[in-house]
């Protein structure tokens, strides 16, 4: 088949659940690939509601097998999506990395650096090919969709009016739940994967861009802001909450390049409550790293 063929599902066809679920993830696959953003096994299987991360070995070999035949009737590289798949321990892609490293034993010994660098490569690869609308056309997939775009929307008039209000009467009082769940936080760096030997963390901590974050602790060379939403936030907030987790990681890391320290930032958005289906697409994109229901209690 040329490149301009009709489309067709043959290359990734069957009733199999898994079959079944490769045909839902590529298409969540090719909207990370637009966004350059890599994404952890767990929510990619969370997005696909599969309980278990490590049944997406079987999606992913299924995946890879249908782009190899889709490779050669184009008689075109395709480059192996799936490696924007990796794990939360080592930020490596699973059995994904055979695709493009022929000898694993030797790369298993490597440096961590080494291997980042190589898959780095890799994922260049991956973000330069121009064709991901195409693969999914010819494979009878639907184009990555967003249905997240009027929350962003609001939670940009929101931020400019709390901008506003703040500038003209001060900073306005913090509700009480909000309050709870960030003490409860601070007295629990286990609930956010921290070891309870770096706690309490530090309350309304500043940062030099005169931001201050509702939680920070420090654990070794690691410097963690925590982004704190009730029970009572909207959604719109929850927004502004993932846009400021991005912002307070690179503050972070800025002023550890100023102190010429090894950068090493993470930030992290906890919710009272469960987050709201439709932005854990955008949650995914962003790359935010999020622990939810989470209730203050001692």
């Amino acid at each position: 088949m040329s490149n301009g063929g009709t489309a067709t599902t043959d290359y990734l066809s069957g009733e199999e659940l898994y079959q079944k679920r490769a045909r839902a993830a590529l298409p969540l696959l090719v909207r990370q690939v637009a966004a350059r953003a890599t994404i952890f096994y767990s929510d990619l299987a969370t997005e696909l509601a599969m309980p278990n991360p490590r049944n997406l070995n079987h999606v992913l070999g299924y995946i890879g097998t249908a782009l190899e035949s889709l490779s050669r009737d184009w008689d075109e590289e395709i480059p192996p999506i799936q490696c924007v798949i990796i794990n939360k321990e080592d930020r490596l892609p699973g059995e994904a990395v055979g695709y493009f490293i022929t000898d694993l034993v030797a790369f298993r010994k490597r440096p961590r650096k080494d291997q980042w660098r190589l898959l780095d490569l890799e994922l260049t690869k991956i973000w330069e090919f121009p064709k991901w609308p195409s693969v999914l056309s010819i494979l009878g997939l639907p184009q990555p969709a967003t249905n997240y775009a009027e929350a962003i929307l609001q939670a940009g008039r929101l931020g400019a009016t709390q901008e506003s209000r703040a500038s003209s009467f001060g900073t306005g009082g913090e509700s009480p739940n909000h309050k709870n769940l960030k003490n409860y936080i601070a007295r629990h760096p286990e609930i956010v994967g921290l070891p309870a030997r770096v706690g309490p963390g530090r309350i309304e901590c500043p940062l030099k861009s005169g931001d201050t974050l509702d939680v920070f602790f420090t654990s070794g060379k690691d410097r963690v802001a925590i982004e704190v939403k009730s029970k009572i936030s909207q959604l719109e907030d929850i927004v502004r909450g993932m846009f400021q987790c991005i912002k307070y990681k690179a503050v972070l890391e800025a002023e550890q390049a100023a102190e010429q320290l090894p950068q090493s930032a993470r930030a992290i958005l906890v919710l009272e409550s469960k987050l709201p289906e439709n932005l854990v697409a955008l949650k995914n994109i962003l790359g935010i790293e999020l622990i939810e229901e989470v209730k203050p209690y001692d």
